[in-house]
């Protein structure tokens, strides 16, 4: 990588980065190419070439800023999580916030979103450049829903959270296949299922 050796330098490689985490989060990996990226940074074509050693970089530092933007607001939303015990309900709606992102108001928005997302996760075991740092980002997310369900009075183990991780990647995939419109209400109907005290 070219480093960035002055303020503005430093600035226009971040801009470049939130451009390409952005097409990332909007279209997906092939959204993610140099002349959208800098057309979304108002920034010169050459430009990502000097700041970026190849398109495998830009990419990666874009699947890392986009993580770390979801893993941030994550731990904002922990931080306002006052330990208490809460519902089956509410632990599902919190854990399917971070797995799934916010949900939006419009269905079919939540749809195209909740696709993104799973299209980004296939895509990331496509191309080994990203395997470690998509390794260290899911611990993270392990970490934070595990804190999640202590906090809420229902603590899980790591392997029992892998379970229910799994379950909800499940019943998404299934219902996309399926062609469900609301790929998060089966996700939520499953989880809610192996949450319940008699589960």
């Amino acid at each position: 990588m070219t480093s960035a050796s002055t303020p503005k330098g430093e600035r226009r490689r971040n801009e470049l980065i939130d451009a390409a985490a952005a097409l990332l989060a909007e279209g997906g990996f092939d959204a993610v190419r140099h002349r959208a990226v800098s057309e979304r940074a108002g920034l010169p074509l050459a430009s990502t070439t000097y700041y970026f050693d190849s398109l495998d970089e830009l990419i990666t530092a874009a699947v890392e800023r986009h993580g770390r933007n979801e893993l941030d607001a994550g731990a904002r939303r922990l931080d306002e999580l006052a330990a208490r015990h809460r519902g089956v309900d509410t632990v599902v709606e919190l854990m399917l916030e971070q797995l799934l992102g916010p949900e939006p108001a419009d269905s079919a928005a939540d749809l195209d979103g909740v696709l993104l997302r799973y299209e980004r996760l296939v895509g990331t075991g496509r191309r080994p450049y990203l395997r470690s740092l998509s390794v260290a980002m899911s611990d993270e997310m392990d970490a934070l829903l595990l804190e999640i369900c202590e906090r809420s009075g229902m603590p899980v183990s790591l392997h029992r959270l892998k379970q229910l991780i799994a379950l909800v990647d499940g019943a998404v995939v299934n219902a996309l296949v399926e062609v469900n419109p609301e790929p998060r209400a089966a996700a939520r109907k499953m989880l809610s299922e192996a949450l319940q005290p008699t589960a």
